[in-house]
Order: C-alpha cells, then structure tokens, then sequence
C-alpha cells in the first residue's frame, strides 16, 4: 500500500501532519498527485507549483518540501514537506 506523509512546519515546530493512504492499481506518480491533493484539502491549501529542485529532491529522497515560492497564495507556515512512507 502507497502511503504519503504529509507535514505543515513553522519555526521547526510540526503544526500539522496527515498521512493518505492509496491501494489503487494507478501509476506511482498518478497515486503522489492523487494523495498530494488529499492533503491540501484536508489542510486547505491550493496545489503546490512543482519546480525541477522539488521534482529532483523527491526523485533522490522520496520527499520534497513546498516554499512560498511553490504557492500562488500566502502562507502562514514555513513549508509543507511530503514524503513517502510505503510503496
């Protein structure tokens, strides 16, 4: 079962955390999408903008972190990291 963990930091303080849970038979990237707007919902939040550090950090790591700079609105946290707990 895939999961993605995902978490709202401010200061080094974890504010919020959510872990999604997908058994589908859909594609690696399909489920990270699927379970990323999972998240955002449930911590309303639009989508992140993916750049090619965040695609390169999750290709090498299996997490990333999401800046203001990813989000179109303000933000009233310091990033939201996700990261792969099962595949």
């Amino acid at each position: 079962m895939f999961q993605l963990w995902g978490k709202i930091i401010k200061g080094n303080n974890l504010i919020r955390d959510l872990v999604i849970c997908d058994s589908s038979e859909d594609t690696r990237t399909h489920k990270i999408f699927h379970c990323l707007e999972k998240i955002c919902v449930e911590f309303d939040l639009q989508a992140p903008i993916w750049f090619d550090s965040n695609i390169q950090m999750f290709k090498r790591y299996k997490k990333s972190k999401f800046y203001q700079d990813n989000f179109i609105e303000s933000i009233d946290f310091d990033y939201l990291e996700i990261q792969i707990l099962e595949e």
